[in-house]
């Protein structure tokens, strides 16, 4: 059985000054960076992130301050490498729904995975149209959304399933020479309740948006291929799945 990935766990009632120090959009890519990168200076993170060197200083700081980055081994004596302490970040979600603060920090991880998947999905199409991409890894990569009706045990176990299968797979193909980075993205979340709509059943707009599988076709595959760099969050959420790798 592969080994679980290390992770912190954010307890949004002793940890809010962590949350605090992590709701920022560029704190939450440099902790990506360094772990997908791995250890890294802040003048090497600034050219991945478009930043001056004394803002990653600064930033890199305060990850280190709150425990989720630390110093790593040095080249040489002239700048700080850092690592990160942890695999993934995590916290439970129904607690995090207590705070005004925590609510910003869930608020700002989610905005951060989005904005990851955007430039990854925009990386690979150009990566794609440019011949970068192979055969194979077009066939295997894709997204695929699916409207389901759930129970929220029955969401929870699929989100649980499917974190372990991941890293079930990536540790089977870690010694593989055709594995490259992939970026796996998953979310599920119960609907917003439906407006009544006062448009006549028998209407064909009205009948195909009640539709409970209206979006079920749309899947093409899972993951992504695109050998561009991809610097996303590593974050996860109820204290058992992975965030915004």
């Amino acid at each position: 059985m592969p080994a679980e990935p290390t992770r912190r766990i954010l307890d949004p009632g002793t940890d809010t000054a962590a949350l605090k120090a992590l709701t920022h959009p560029l704190r939450i890519r440099l902790l990506g960076l360094l772990r997908q990168l791995g250890a890294a200076t802040a003048s090497e993170l600034a050219v991945r992130t478009g930043e001056s060197s004394a803002s990653t200083s600064y930033h890199l700081r305060v990850l280190a301050r709150h425990g989720f980055i630390a110093e790593a081994e040095h080249r040489d004596a002239r700048e700080r490498r850092w690592q990160a302490v942890h695999a993934l970040t995590s916290w439970d979600e129904a607690r995090m729904n207590d705070s005004e603060a925590a609510r910003a920090f869930v608020d700002t991880i989610r905005r951060a995975q989005l904005d990851h998947l955007e430039r990854t999905v925009t990386a690979h199409a150009a990566d794609a149209a440019a011949g970068r991409v192979g055969a194979d890894w077009l066939e295997a990569s894709g997204m695929t959304d699916l409207m389901l009706r759930m129970t929220p045990e029955s969401l929870r176990e699929l989100e649980e399933v499917f974190t372990r299968t991941a890293h079930a797979l990536a540790a089977r193909d870690a010694d593989d020479p055709r594995a490259e980075q992939t970026a796996v993205f998953a979310a599920g979340f119960r609907m917003p309740d439906a407006p009544e709509d006062p448009g006549d059943p028998g209407d064909p707009d009205t009948a195909a948006d009640a539709g409970e599988g209206t979006a079920a076709d749309t899947a093409t595959g899972a993951g992504d291929g695109a050998p561009g760099g991809q610097d996303g969050p590593a974050t996860g959420r109820r204290g058992d799945a992975e965030d915004a790798r």
